[in-house]
């Protein structure tokens, strides 16, 4: 069924360069206050010697750099899962008998057409069935290649409503036509498969999560795609991003969900495992099904190490208001 219902500030595109992927010092050696930097050492503790996790704490620190982003060869991650994009942003491709939902659009018509679009043609997949772009936030490097479709193959874009309000006043560049609003707790199916969304707002105002069911080697499993990873900058935001995290984490244990999917494989050690599934080194495993006790583990170090962030915040706001000591 279906549902009825930018470029962006120059914020907007810092906030999403921030999630490249990332080289730096780890979480725990970050420069912080005392309350800060124990909720950062906790969640390194948390992350152990987990990859999927420890790239998790890395990308939430604050201070680090960014590499440039590299092409990324597509490639069929579960049975009727594909991912395409560079090593910066992908889009991910599901594949169902009633056509593809494609979850972002990457940056540009220039994306869609020259990695989308011979991306799925490369796993088998025909681009005239896409049928829905799903902008999971507003932000140009998610849906700069949605107008592109929707022009040439007639797919749906779907985003919130809030989204849709940010990149209706910032009037970016390549912004898809005001479609279908994705509404909280709504679910979409196309063919056989239902994909829930969730709105985790906080990365911007109307982020959306899903889950969605997935194939390996014919088997099922429950996959999660978290929508926006980078903290933004106001605390109140962050603060939005940490009840985004509780709420779909229980969300999450309710639906069973055991493996984790995102739109910047930099942030959760994907691109590695994308690799390692290409290689075929991974034997009958699939690593993005990595259980439900570690994608629980997962959100709770997204949350520690997002209340790490506030608490960098208001100690740091709490030492510019301190007087200065009297002099001499």
């Amino acid at each position: 069924m279906s549902l009825r219902q930018s470029v962006p500030s120059r914020r907007a595109l810092l906030a999403a360069a921030a999630l490249l992927p990332l080289a730096g010092r780890p979480a725990a050696a970050v420069t912080a206050p005392s309350r800060a930097r124990r909720y950062y050492d906790r969640a390194a503790a948390l992350a152990g010697d987990d990859p999927v996790l420890r790239a998790l704490v890395k990308v939430l620190a604050p201070g680090l750099t960014m590499p440039e982003p590299k092409p990324l060869g597509p490639l069929r991650v579960f049975d009727d899962v594909a991912v395409l994009g560079t090593t910066f942003v992908q889009a991910t491709a599901l594949f169902t008998s009633g056509g593809i939902v494609l979850l972002d659009a990457m940056g540009s018509p220039d994306d869609a057409e020259k990695i989308i679009v011979p991306g799925l043609r490369a796993v088998g997949a025909d681009p005239a069935q896409i049928k829905y772009v799903v902008v999971a936030h507003g932000h140009a490097d998610h849906f700069g290649g949605a107008r592109f479709l929707a022009d040439r193959y007639g797919a749906r874009v779907m985003m919130s409503r809030k989204d849709w309000d940010l990149i209706a006043a910032e009037r970016p560049a390549n912004a898809p036509e005001r479609d279908l609003e994705i509404a909280d707790g709504r679910k979409l199916t196309v063919g056989g498969t239902t994909i829930a969304f969730h709105h985790t707002p906080g990365h911007t105002p109307g982020t959306v999560s899903s889950i969605f069911p997935v194939r390996w080697k014919g088997r099922r499993h429950t996959a999660m795609f978290w929508g926006g990873t980078n903290p933004p900058v106001a605390t109140a935001d962050k603060r939005t991003t940490l009840a985004s995290v509780l709420a779909f984490a229980a969300t999450m244990r309710r639906a069973g969900v055991e493996v984790e999917l995102t739109n910047h494989g930099g942030v959760d050690d994907g691109l590695t495992r994308i690799e390692r599934l290409r290689a075929g080194t991974t034997g009958a495993a699939n690593p993005f099904v990595i259980g439900r006790a570690r994608t629980q583990r997962f959100m709770k170090v997204m949350e520690v190490m997002m209340r790490g962030r506030i608490a960098q915040d208001e100690e740091t706001s709490a030492a510019r208001a301190r007087p200065a000591p009297a002099c001499c």
